[in-house]
């Protein structure tokens, strides 16, 4: 079954003035269509590979799926961890912060620190680890499509690509991560987290 482009859960213009209505119709109608599309058509190729035993391009179809799944994957997630409504963690999520990085603006800290640092394009992630305490860690993902963890559960993912924020922050990258912090929801956040 073919991947879609999910609805947007608000409208363009919902997180205004932080995130531009014209940046949001760009990333979710254009970028991620486009990650949807790469998608949709790597795993047609594959799939015909393997109807027809011929596998002379399978390593380019599994890096083009493994990209543009990357990208509708995170992508995902991202529109739905922001919202017009911002706020703060709170419950379990907000003890786990507490209790990983001392405090939430040691949180917030590290968190826009990894996402302004970011080499090129790519996402500063907070997520859950799988294994052992379950700890939260912060990540940088500089290609998408090579997570530096597998075994980690994203909660939080911030875009940092230039297609995100260049309209309105141009190479002002730190304003752009400051005032996504005004936008996200939390909500989403501890749904992620309890389902983790």
């Amino acid at each position: 079954m073919p991947h879609t482009l999910p609805d947007l859960p608000y409208p363009y213009e919902a997180l205004e003035p932080h995130i531009d209505a014209q940046t949001m119709h760009l990333h979710h109608d254009l970028h991620h269509k486009a990650y949807v599309d790469g998608l949709n058509n790597a795993e047609a190729k594959l799939a015909s590979a393997r109807e027809t035993g011929d596998f002379a391009l399978v390593k380019h179809w599994s890096r083009e799926a493994a990209f543009h799944g990357a990208g509708h994957f995170l992508h995902c997630i991202f529109w739905q961890n922001m919202s017009p409504n911002g706020g703060a963690p709170t419950g379990d999520l907000a003890t786990a912060i507490v209790r990983d990085f001392g405090s939430f603006d040691a949180f917030k800290a590290h968190f826009l620190a990894a996402a302004n640092a970011v080499e090129g394009s790519g996402w500063a992630i907070l997520a859950r680890q799988q294994q052992g305490a379950q700890q939260l860690v912060i990540l940088q993902s500089e290609k998408h499509q090579n997570l530096s963890q597998w075994s980690v559960t994203p909660l939080l993912v911030l875009d940092v690509w230039e297609h995100a924020y260049y309209l309105k922050y141009q190479n002002r990258r730190a304003e752009y991560t400051k005032a996504f912090m005004n936008v996200v929801n939390w909500n989403d956040v501890q749904w992620r987290f309890g389902n983790s």
